[in-house]
This record gives structure tokens, sequence and C-alpha cells, in this order.
């Protein structure tokens, strides 16, 4: 019901937005013969992204990438705790799988089990972190960008070199709770004038050690045990290697990319039947090299390729013999190509054509493990339309899989997506926007081979959606800028692969094809920038988000109806930084509402309301301006306090989070 009103408040919004412009622009037109004309705005793309990017980003109190990625709106985050817990990022409740992550434009892939563990992606080298529904709104890109449900694009740090500097040096160096240990350091070097390199390191150590409050009650709330204890086996050490090749072509650009990522931790496991401590650890060594081209052969064609190699390896180890003892070892190989073709066929008309071609092997020390290789070959066709006020792109994707399995069927796939979005005025930044978009995301390796638990009859798993919203911006008095977003939305997941039983025990599992999923959802946004005085700098940005997500799979079940396991009624989150000369000040709010842990609705499934208060202060010095050290040296010494009201709460049942904890920050930059 509140989403319901809020879709109103939406359509409320819009037309108060219309007409203010509107206005705004009658204002103008009764001057007469003093016009005012506000400079065109035009828009990159049909439907704009969330970002985060430069300063902003930099100021939050963030570790990892999916730290950063909570402050935006629509997004869901299980995170298991820790400095070395997994952290996965679900978009409008359609699933983790249903999220596609690339680094650099390249998709970062994950045959196994279709996840990206984004808690293992450092902000140190990152420029900007962008969030899609739908998909990229521009035609010129990759077949696997057209394939995804959402979009997360990261971007590294490109080389940058003021004046007649030829080398930049970044060191970092973090401590704090937890035992941290967080050395890094960047070197970016200029080759030529077209042409620079960088090599960036980065060491994680951490004992992850940490109290928390674990209480349980009955149904009739007595309770059956509060008391607190400290978090065992969740420690880290990783080491982070990135190196690069960056350059400039006359009509285009190009880059190489090596990265390794090679990691050793404890697996802390779930606090269930007074168990305190686990003993798993797990061991990942990460390796990708790719490469990117693009260059404009012509006013009218342009053309782009990409192409990667990636061998991951993991190995999980549980040496408690009361229960199983395992030492699994798993191996992943991917090879990509790709290649896009974009002609100009007017001046306001583009077509795309872009091909994929992708390889995956997986190997294992299971027994009667399969091995299975996958050939995916992807081929997309998009046109972009610009017409007077109205920008509209549509797109088909075709997907084509094939198994080296003698049981398994070929799969071929088409799936559509239309975007569009209309500028009511010439003057006046406002967007109206609407997308449809049909996709799937293929069973993966676990869910058709896993032994005893997969199964080969899997059929894809469908995604539909549906959106309309609006971004209104203006630029107001005093140098106060405001931007005003919000998007209302209807989505439809089926073929869902679930686990269910197997035969009449509850101890053997098979996956299959049966859940079916409503999701219906309101995001607002808004961001204020304002300049009163000429020291003083202050933004505010916030976020909230009102989502009702059913499960609908079985009409006689009591629980038909109820709210998908763990995603909130409502969230928000607010950002608030303010500087003044070398200081700066930033503040970080995150709600999470009441939900479920799963879909029975029921009192025993529960998970209480949660939320964080995190602080940074940070000063910068520059000590080298005079003429004795021609190169000036800056530095940053910055506090962070997260969690400040130290409350104890779950993410994910049963997984505590750490209380207040901090962090000391020293950057210099030569």
């Amino acid at each position: 019901m509140f989403c319901r009103r809020a879709f109103f408040v939406i359509a409320l919004l819009a037309l108060a937005a219309t007409a203010e412009a509107q206005s705004r622009l009658d204002s103008i037109q009764q001057l007469g013969e003093v016009t005012v004309v506000a400079p065109q705005h035009r828009y990159r793309e049909v439907i704009p992204s969330q970002r985060l990017e430069g300063e902003r980003l930099k100021a939050l109190s963030s570790f990892s990438v999916a730290d950063a990625i909570r402050y935006f709106s629509g997004v869901q985050i299980k995170d298991y705790g820790g400095v070395g817990g997994l952290k996965t990022i679900d978009i409008r409740s359609m699933g983790t799988n249903h999220l596609g992550v690339f680094y650099d434009g390249i998709q970062l892939g994950n045959a196994q089990n279709g996840t990206v563990d984004l808690g293992k992606f450092s902000l140190d080298n990152i420029e900007e972190i962008s969030l899609y529904n739908g998909q990229k709104s521009e035609i010129f890109q990759s077949a696997k960008d057209f394939g995804s449900a959402g979009t997360i694009y990261l971007r590294s740090r490109r080389p940058r070199f003021e004046g007649n500097k030829r080398i930049n040096i970044i060191t970092r160096f973090r401590t704090g709770s937890f035992g941290l240990v967080n050395p890094s350091v960047l070197l970016e070097k200029k080759l030529s004038q077209t042409v620079a390199a960088s090599v960036n390191a980065e060491y994680i150590y951490a004992t992850g050690k940490y109290p928390f409050r674990y209480r349980k009650t009955f149904p009739d709330k007595t309770i059956a045990w509060d008391t607190t204890a400290i978090r065992q086996n969740g420690d880290i050490r990783s080491l982070r290697l990135e190196s690069a090749l960056n350059g400039y072509l006359a009509q285009g650009k190009w880059n190489a990319k090596v990265y390794l990522y090679d990691s050793e931790k404890g697996i802390p496991g779930a606090i269930v039947n007074n168990v305190w401590k686990n003993s798993q650890r797990q061991w990942d060594r990460n390796f990708f090299v790719q490469s990117h081209l693009q260059n404009k052969f012509s006013n009218r064609y342009d053309f782009q390729a990409n192409i990667k190699y990636a061998n991951d390896r993991m190995r999980y180890l549980n040496p408690d013999t009361t229960l199983m003892f395992i030492d699994n070892s798993f191996v992943q190989q991917e090879i990509y190509a790709s290649l896009a073709n974009k002609y100009s066929i007017l001046n306001n008309w583009d077509v795309n054509l872009s091909i994929d071609y992708q390889y995956n092997t997986l190997s294992s020390n299971l027994k009667n493990f399969v091995f299975p290789k996958r050939n995916t070959l992807l081929t997309a066709l998009a046109t972009a339309f610009e017409w007077r006020k109205l920008k509209a792109q549509a797109s088909v994707l075709g997907t084509f899989v094939s198994e080296n399995q003698p049981d398994v069927k070929d799969k071929r796939e088409f799936t559509p997506a239309v975007f569009a979005s209309y500028r009511p005025f010439e003057k006046h930044n406002l967007l109206l926007r609407a997308f449809y978009k049909r996709i799937f995301r293929m069973p993966t390796f676990n869910d058709l081979y896993y032994t005893d638990i997969g199964n080969i009859n899997l059929n894809p798993e469908y995604t539909t959606q549906y959106n309309v919203g609006f971004q209104y911006a203006v630029e107001m008095l005093r140098k106060t800028s405001l931007q005003i977003r919000a998007d209302a939305y209807y989505n439809e997941v089926t073929d869902k692969i679930v686990a269910i039983p197997k035969g009449n025990g509850q101890y053997r599992w098979m996956m299959m094809n049966l859940g079916y999923v409503e999701i219906r959802g309101v995001d607002v946004s808004a961001a204020v920038e304002t300049q009163l005085i000429a020291p003083l700098r202050t933004s505010l940005q916030l976020n909230y988000t009102c989502q009702r997500a059913q499960e609908l799979t079985d009409p006689t079940s009591p629980w038909y109806g109820g709210q998908i396991a763990y995603i909130p009624w409502h969230n928000g989150s607010a950002i608030v930084n303010v500087g003044w000369r070398t200081w700066d000040l930033n503040y970080g709010f995150i709600y999470v509402g009441e939900r479920y842990h799963n879909s029975a609705n029921i009192r025993e499934n529960y998970e209480q309301p949660w939320y964080t208060h995190d602080l940074t202060i940070g000063k910068t010095f520059v000590v080298g301006a005079r003429r004795a050290l021609p190169l000036q040296r800056r530095a940053r010494l910055s506090l962070e306090i997260n969690n400040i009201l130290n409350q104890y709460f779950d993410v994910v049942q049963n997984y505590p989070m750490p209380g207040r904890n901090f962090k000391i920050i020293l950057k210099i930059e030569i």
C-alpha cells in the first residue's frame, strides 16, 4: 500500500517539476526584449545512472567497493561480516546472479556460482562507480553489456599528469580495528605524450576479531540466552597487484591490464546451536589479463574490441571431522573476445552490431565431477535515435549456449529491450524516462552439475522489467544546485531456480525451476550542493527505496504472497559532506527496515531493522610549494569511525556484524 502511494507521489513530483519548469519558462518569455537564455544541457544517456566519483567517492567511510555501493538506492547487500566476509549485491530484489559487474568495461565472471564478491575490490584504484538499472543506455558497447538485469561499472584510475610531471606516486596506509594493517602504493609513469603506465599494489592483514552480542528469544518472548562474545576465525591475508598501460590514438584510445588477487581467510560461520567458533578456511587466487581498443575510423564508423583471459582458483577446507571433512578445490578458466561496430546512418540515428564469444571451463577434485565446458555466443543489434526532445534506444540480444555434456540441450534465447526519455523543455533540465527489458541468466555450473544436487534439465531464469521515472536538476542562487530523481518499477522473475528436497528426507536437495516472484518498488533520491561562502563547501545526498517483493510460487502455500527473504520494505541512506579550506567532514547514514530471513513471514523469521552512523574527518596538507621544492607533495590524514552508536545487528541471520570500529588513514601524493 505504501509503495502504491509512493508511486502517486512520483507522479505528483513529476507534475510539480513540470509546472515549476514551465513557470520558469513563462517568466523568461514575459521579459520581452531582455531574454535570458540558459545554456542547453545535452544529456548523454537515455536512463542516467547512479554514480559515485571523484571527491565524493573518496570521502565515504568505505573500505571496499561493496561498502560504497550501499549508498545507492534500490540496492540490497548481503554482508557476512568483517574485513574478509563475503559481500554480494542484489538490485531491485531480482537476485545477485542477475547483476553484471564490469571492470574497466569488461565483465567480471563467475561461471561456477554466478556471484562476484565485491568485498575483494579496493577503492584505492577506483575512480568511479556507476549503477545502471536495466542496462547502460548507450548502444556502442559489447554484447555482454546488454545481458544483465542491472549492471555495476567500476572504472579504475587513468593516469593524469600536471604540467611537466612524468611520475605520480600515491601511498596509503590504514590501520585500526580488527588488527588491520593495510598499506598500498600506486606508481604512474608517463612514457610518452600518448602512453602511460601504472602499477598498483595493496596488502591487507586483519585478525577479524570483534565483540558481538548474541541474543535468542523463544516465541513467548522469554530469553533463551543473551551474551557477548568475540568473533573468531575471521582473519584475512590478501595481496592485490594491478598493472596497466593506457594510450591514446588520433581518433581513439586503448588500454591493457593485468590483475592478480591472492588471499587466505578464515570463515567464521554462522552462530547456531551454541557454536561460537568455526575452523573453515578458504584460499582464493584470481588472475586476469584484458585489453580494450576503441577507434573512430570515419565520421560515421566506430570500432571497439575487447579480449580477456581469466583463471580463478579456490580451495575450501573444513577440517572438522565431527561434521564432515571437506577439502575441495575448484579452477575456473575463461576466454572472452568481443567486437562492436557502430555506424551513424544519420546525425541523429545510430546502429550497432556487437558479437561476443566466451568459453568457460570448471575443474574440481569433487568425486564424480563432470568437468563442464561452456561455449557462449552473444549477438546484439541495437539502434539509438534522437529527434527533437525525444531520445530512444532499442536492442535485441541473441544468446546461444552449448555445453560439452550430451544430455544438456543447447540454448537459444532472444531478448529485447526498449529505452526512451523525453525532455519537455529546452531550457530546463527535466527528463522523463521509461524502459522495458526482458533478460535471463543461465544456470550456473553449480546449479547444473554440483555432485548430487545439480539438475541438467534447468531452464534459464527470466526477468521482465518495467520502469517509469523522471529526473530534474536546477541551478539556484548562491551557487546552489538541486537534483531530484524518482522511479517506479515492476519486475517479474520467472522460472526462478530454487533448491527443493529430493525424495522423502530433508538431507538431499536438487535445483529446480519452481520460483515466481513479483517486485513492485519506488526509488527516490535527492542531491543538493552549495557554497554559500567561499571557503565553505557542503553537499547532501538522500536515497530512499520502498519495495514489495512477493513470493508467488505456490498459491496453495500458507506463505503465498510473503516478502522474499532479506528484502526490507523500506531502506534509505544519507551522505553529508562539509569542506572548509583544507578540512573535510563526511557523515554517512544507512537504514534497513524490518524484513524476514525466509519467505514464510512469521514471527520466528522476523529480522529487526538496523541502521549505522559513520563519520570521517580529514585534513589535507600541502608541502613543497617553495622554490626549493618545485614538486608539491600532498598529504591527507583522516580518521574514520564506523557504527558510531555501537549497534549490534545481523545483515544475514546468525552472522553478526562489527560494532563501533575505527580506521586511521594516511595518504601521501608526490
